[in-house]
């Protein structure tokens, strides 16, 4: 069987960490010759610092299954954007002051110096400030930001886009501003060859059109050669979606959005009580 699990608000707790009955979980499985693999919207090198703190060894399929990276560092498969087609979305989002990206490479996270002055002055909004609702989401976004391992701060998005060796696999955009964020979705739609999808309503995370989560997941288990039935994941966001329509088996946290409790086949604990150790136990008590 191959577990697929997401990272943020699914395998990592309140600390961003993974908890040692998660990784418990997680070995227990794998002795039981079980594949357990990761599958994020996170760089791989922020992904297997991850796993290397917890001492785990897993596949990843990362940024959104852009690429496909196996326990050995070896790239099983990957799915770059097309720099010259987003530029010109990207230098939009550069005039926007109420607009906060990412670009994602292979092993790093791009965010322009200017950017993140403004990020972090949506930190220090008082609570009035901040649209009904989304106060919590807020401090999340800015607490996953400032937690990425690879993560890299240039005066200029011009001088990554502008090296000819440097492909961007992923931009994440988000805002406050749903008509902002609307904007930018639209944008990105026209280009041909994408796929936007959001991991929550005030975002959006712009990849390849082939490269999903279900897609980078069913590419691993043709990999390792594991029927899709035999495919199970687990998530609580909307970027999860395409790896719940193509898994045998689909688990949905707690705290999941509720269109994925919706079509789950089981729902589990939250992440901040180790829902992941609860999900694989309740896997392989059905095999």
């Amino acid at each position: 069987m191959l577990i697929a699990l997401d990272m943020d608000g699914t395998l990592l707790n309140e600390d961003g960490r993974i908890s040692a009955e998660n990784r418990e979980a997680i070995l227990h499985a794998q002795s039981l010759g079980h594949i357990v693999a990761i599958a994020t919207g996170r760089s791989y090198m922020d992904a297997e610092r991850q796993l290397r703190l917890a001492e785990l060894e897993c596949p990843v399929v990362s940024l959104n299954g852009a690429v496909l990276t196996l326990p050995d560092g070896s790239i099983a498969a990957s799915r770059p954007l097309d720099k010259e087609d987003i530029i010109p979305a990207l230098r939009w989002m550069n005039e926007i002051t109420e607009l906060y990206y990412e670009v994602y490479t292979k092993d790093n996270v791009y965010v322009e110096l200017d950017k993140r002055v403004r990020l972090e002055k949506l930190s220090e909004l008082k609570d009035e400030d901040i649209p009904d609702g989304v106060g919590w989401l807020l401090k999340a976004m800015i607490a996953k930001q400032f937690q990425q391992a690879a993560v890299t701060y240039v005066e200029s998005m011009e001088d990554v886009w502008s090296k000819e060796d440097n492909h961007i696999y992923k931009a994440l955009a988000f805002s406050l501003n749903p008509e902002v964020l609307k904007e930018a979705s639209t944008r990105f739609a026209a280009i041909p060859g994408l796929i936007i999808t959001a991991s929550h309503e005030n975002n959006i995370e712009i990849n390849h059109k082939e490269a999903n989560k279900g897609n980078g997941v069913s590419l691993l288990a043709a990999h390792y050669g594991i029927p899709a039935g035999q495919v199970a994941v687990m998530g609580d966001s909307y970027n999860d979606l395409p790896m719940f329509e193509k898994a045998g088996y689909k688990i949905a946290m707690g705290n999941a959005a509720a269109l994925l409790k919706e079509t789950a086949d089981f729902i589990t604990l939250s992440n901040v009580e180790h829902g992941v150790a609860a999900g694989i136990r309740h896997l392989l008590e059905r095999k």
